[in-house]
């Protein structure tokens, strides 16, 4: 049985479901927080069409800035843009963008609390062929231990958008978290979101153990969801979008009902989501654990697809998990 309120789950599974990378998200939202907010500009390092922030540009060139191959100078300038009065979002590779340009985002953005907009693209190793060097997999850690930084990852290219024009109304600095490969867009306009609180996506009327996942991977646990449910094993799947500040009420309320805890994320386990999910429940409710994620490796060239299943983060993978934990206990 389904909990009444979680009304996208039977939409989840039509076949038919369009597929776009999150993103597209990012190009659509920012145009949207544009018309709303003249404040709002964007800065990208030489990537824009691949970034979607040519989508801005188009609309809106005026307050578009091309800095070229510069992450550095993108950081410094949206935090001088940011401390006049601006909106900037500042977009290239997460490997670049936060990895090249990690000590600026600290130093000008963080440490001065300025309301910077900063779009890591290209995400995890469903980037594919790009090979290791552009599979950004520790960005979540390192934008989460930031000081007042939030953390966001959307989990597909409509939830992306809302993402980015919450990001645009919201005050302080957020790392925005996008990814290249195509997945199903499986949320609506309705569906809610808010930054900081986690989306419950499916709730059997007995559940065993929770899937909580973030970013594209929450499809996943979806769909290991309804495998699981097929076999008797009830589950709750937690959309946890908000990487920081998590949404603690919802996950130890997930942890209490189920007894059980399944994270999955395209990052390095050490230090992203499920790290963050271990910090909260050993202190407020401890319970079995499993992280799903890149096991301390670096990525590879090659299929989106082939390189998930590779590294774990397939649907077996996930059922596999859950009922390891089941029999652990």
């Amino acid at each position: 049985m389904l909990n009444p309120a979680a009304k996208l789950s039977a939409k989840v599974f039509a076949p038919d479901l369009v597929q776009k990378p999150t993103r597209d998200g990012f190009g659509t939202g920012t145009v949207e927080a544009g018309k709303a907010d003249a404040r709002v500009i964007v800065l990208c390092a030489d990537l824009s069409e691949s970034t979607r922030a040519e989508w801005f540009e188009k609309e809106s060139p005026e307050r578009f800035i091309e800095v070229g191959i510069a992450e550095q100078n993108m950081a410094a300038l949206a935090a001088g843009f940011a401390a006049a009065g601006k909106i900037p979002f500042i977009a290239s590779y997460a490997a670049f963008n936060p990895g090249r340009n990690y000590e600026h985002i600290r130093t000008t953005i963080a440490l001065n609390k300025q309301p910077v907009k900063i779009c890591g693209m290209h995400a995890g190793v469903s980037v594919g062929p790009d090979g290791a060097t552009h599979q950004m997999l520790e960005d979540l850690g390192l934008m989460r231990m930031l000081p007042g930084m939030t953390v966001v990852n959307p989990t597909d290219a409509e939830e992306a958008r809302k993402a980015v024009v919450a990001a645009a109304k919201t005050n302080g600095p957020i790392y925005l978290r996008f990814a290249r490969s195509a997945t199903p867009v499986f949320t609506t306009p309705e569906t809610p979101f808010t930054i900081g609180k986690a989306l419950m996506l499916w709730e059997s009327e007995k559940p065993q153990v929770a899937l909580l996942a973030t970013g594209p991977m929450a499809y996943r646990a979806l769909a290991a969801a309804r495998a699981l449910e097929a076999e008797h094993v009830g589950t709750i799947v937690l959309n946890v979008h908000t990487v920081k500040p998590l949404d603690a009420e919802a996950i130890v309320a997930a942890a209490k009902r189920a007894g059980r805890v399944v994270t999955i994320e395209e990052h390095q386990v050490a230090g992203g989501f499920g790290s963050a999910v271990a910090e909260l429940l050993s202190t407020e409710h401890p319970v079995p654990l499993r992280r799903l994620g890149i096991q301390d490796q670096f990525g590879q060239s090659g299929e989106p697809e082939e390189l998930l299943e590779h590294y774990g983060l397939g649907v077996s993978h996930i059922i596999a998990a859950a009922r390891a934990l089941l029999h652990a206990v």
